[in-house]
């Protein structure tokens, strides 16, 4: 499978895009962007990485065969790397392996499946690495993750024969492209509260007004939202419950003065104030 991507493969152009944690991207991209810009120079292929403040970001590898293979290869030793400093200062006893993730296509992961798990089965053997592919989608895409792990030379022997596999699959959809357009997934941002239906608001990190948004929603649950991008948004006739439940919730306390569960929160319960009108006869003496 090899001779057929080294001798026929060298001249067709691949994408291959991988999903990162922020401190492997800090890795690769290097101090002052060195090292990104050293693989890009040696390999030969362009390496994009995606942009925004998330805590996953996509890197998106493109070129000949022959240079994805060599912008795989740095990317694989130089985890190795990081993992040998790593456990200079740790009592770890076993090393861990290289792990890259994939974004592939669910449209393409059954070839790479093979009927019955024999070609995932195949190149965990013939590679010696071991391949895990998702079975739900990345949020909000049709993608799944495919996950490789082993020594560097297994992962660029895994990854050569992944690219075989896709440049297979690309012939056949040019006869006959698959039913609908692949939805890429992109990450979302870190630090973004979100309102589920239920009630449930979720940000990291936990701000005081989040926290009391929280607070609020959770003992008052709103089952009428209006989903806009990433937000839902309780229709118009909810906000005048929003804006009442607000109204009885706990006020912020001064700058300086918080609590442990809760920073900005008051700790002391908010008083309350009602008004009873009695009928005149009952207030005769």
């Amino acid at each position: 499978m090899e001779s057929k991507v080294s001798e026929g493969g060298l001249n067709v152009t691949l994408t291959i895009r991988l999903l990162m944690h922020g401190k492997e991207v800090g890795s690769i991209i290097g101090k002052k962007g060195e090292t990104v810009k050293k693989m890009r120079e040696e390999s030969g292929a362009r390496i994009n990485i995606s942009e925004g403040n998330c805590p996953e970001r996509i890197v998106t590898i493109t070129g000949p065969t022959d240079a994805i293979f060599k912008a795989f290869a740095m990317i694989a030793y130089k985890f190795e790397e990081d993992i040998t400093n790593s456990m200079s200062n740790s009592t770890a006893t076993s090393k861990p392996p290289v792990t890259l993730r994939l974004v592939v296509p669910a449209s393409q992961c059954g070839s790479l499946i093979g009927k019955g798990g024999s070609k995932i089965k195949e190149i965990r053997e013939s590679t010696g690495a071991q391949v895990q592919v998702a079975g739900d989608m990345l949020p909000n895409s049709t993608e799944r993750a495919v996950t490789i792990s082993g020594t560097p030379d297994a992962i660029i022997q895994c990854v050569k024969q992944i690219c075989v596999v896709m440049l297979e699959v690309q012939s056949v959809t040019k006869r006959s492209p698959p039913k609908g357009a692949t939805i890429p997934y992109r990450p979302k941002p870190a630090s973004t509260p979100v309102i589920f239906a239920g009630g449930q608001v979720r940000a990291d990190p936990l701000a005081a007004s989040t926290a009391n948004l929280s607070l609020l929603l959770q003992h008052q649950p709103l089952p009428a939202y209006t989903i806009q991008g990433q937000y839902a948004i309780p229709h118009p006739d909810q906000l005048t419950k929003l804006h009442q439940l607000a109204m009885q919730q706990t006020p912020f306390t001064p700058l300086g003065q918080t609590t442990p569960a809760f920073p900005g929160l008051d700790a002391s319960p908010p008083a309350s104030t009602h008004e009873l009108t009695i009928p005149n006869d009952l207030c005769r003496p």
